[in-house]
């Protein structure tokens, strides 16, 4: 009898946390995918499963999301494809505004704008999609493939991502991230953390973009103060795209061939990762470089530190003002890692690791004004994570069901 009364209360409990009356809403590709997917997304309601079929959705402008808890789930990222080559609009392919969202299991192809874009959702997976634009790298491409912004944990799992003028991978604004074993390449950067705190990117594939994994932080935005973030174990090789992002944008100014950058961020931890084949630089370390008027932002790099990392074959093409003196002072390629001589250091748990720093007087200083030397970076102890950054584990659980 204890038993059994054991069993009906477990039931009942599991009843009383899922939701009343959850449902799959099949959505097929073909004839009117577009009015009857987006049908799908506005009648679904928490817990439900929008079921999208196998085969190429042609649609002709974005779709949205803005109901908690919904699942929006494909046949794989190669069997079920958003194509938005004939999209009207300019804006993203799918944006979600809800919290509690799994993305997982489709394509997004050529859309006008953004990708795929979450904005004040909490709690959201990206879970094995894939975003392109299958002409290549162009500007005329949309910014940002996955591009959640605003948002408390955050988990981008499985992805693939190509083409983007901006970002493959933007995390912006936000707070308890992962992003892990994502493939991003031909992008302008693969993967970028801006403004955000507590992010763990680990496991990840960036390659032939312009820059790797950049972790920025920006003035005049709404959400300020970005660090905390752990970079480990990823691989960010042979990273020589042109760059291709449009002028003005931020990025726009990312030396072809950066493997892995830091700008005015602080308690940056790089451990572990395989950085070659990177023509300017293996790390770069800087403040930001442009006048700002924002009382609130510091524009200088702090605490950040290298552990373990396996850096080769990097800096023997830079683009960077000066490259044939620069290459002939250091014999024939640049020391991996790069600092602008502003800010903290940047320093090594293993004694022994060497760089080379600009040596501007002060922040917004020309390359002109650069006197280029060695370095070497002080041996001192990793980042006391407490605790460790990332998704809280009830996000990623989420990729189980």
């Amino acid at each position: 009898m204890r038993m059994s009364a054991l069993l009906i209360a477990a039931a009942t409990a599991l009843a009383l946390a899922a939701p009343a009356h959850a449902k799959t809403i099949a959505v097929a590709a073909g004839e009117g995918a577009q009015g009857r997917l987006q049908e799908a997304l506005i009648i679904a309601a928490p817990g439900d499963v929008v079921e999208l079929g196998a085969g190429r959705f042609v649609l002709t402008d974005g779709l949205s999301l803005d109901v908690k808890g919904v699942t929006v789930r494909g046949a794989g990222m190669d069997a079920t494809v958003l194509d938005f080559s004939a999209q009207k609009g300019a804006g993203e392919g799918l944006l979600v505004t809800s919290d509690e969202v799994t993305l997982r299991d489709f394509a997004v192809e050529n859309t006008k704008g953004d990708g795929i874009k979450s904005k004040g959702a909490d709690n959201i997976v990206y879970y094995r999609l894939r975003v392109t634009w299958t002409g290549g790298p162009k500007e005329t491409n949309g910014a940002y493939g996955i591009y959640p912004v605003s948002s408390t944990g955050v988990l981008v799992d499985g992805c693939k991502v190509s083409g983007a003028s901006d970002a493959g991978i933007y995390v912006g604004q936000s707070k308890a991230i992962t992003v892990r074993y994502n493939y991003v390449e031909q992008s302008v950067a693969g993967i970028e953390i801006e403004n955000s705190r507590g992010a763990l990117v680990t496991g990840n594939l960036v390659t032939r973009n312009t820059g790797g994994i950049l972790v920025f932080d920006l003035p005049n935005l709404p959400v300020m103060g970005g660090g905390n973030v752990l970079i480990e174990d990823n691989v960010v090789s042979g990273n020589d795209t042109p760059n291709f992002a449009p002028k003005g944008n931020i990025v726009a100014g990312v030396p072809r061939g950066t493997g892995i950058m830091i700008m005015a961020n602080e308690n940056v931890e790089i451990i572990g990762n395989s950085v070659d084949g990177n023509p300017t630089a293996a790390v770069m370390i800087v403040a930001y470089p442009l006048a700002y008027k924002d009382a609130r932002y510091n524009p200088l790099p702090r605490k950040v530190r290298l552990v373990a990392n396996r850096l080769r074959r990097n800096g023997y093409d830079p683009q960077l003002p000066g490259a044939p003196a620069l290459l002939a002072a250091f014999g024939g390629s640049l020391p991996n890692v790069m600092w602008d001589g502003l800010g903290d250091m940047p320093q090594a748990l293993t004694g022994g690791l060497t760089g080379w720093t600009l040596n501007l007087p002060k922040q917004g200083a020309s390359p002109e004004q650069a006197r280029p030397a060695p370095f070497k970076l002080p041996d001192l102890a990793p980042i006391p994570y407490a605790p460790r950054p990332g998704a809280p584990q009830s996000v990623l659980d989420r990729i189980a069901r």
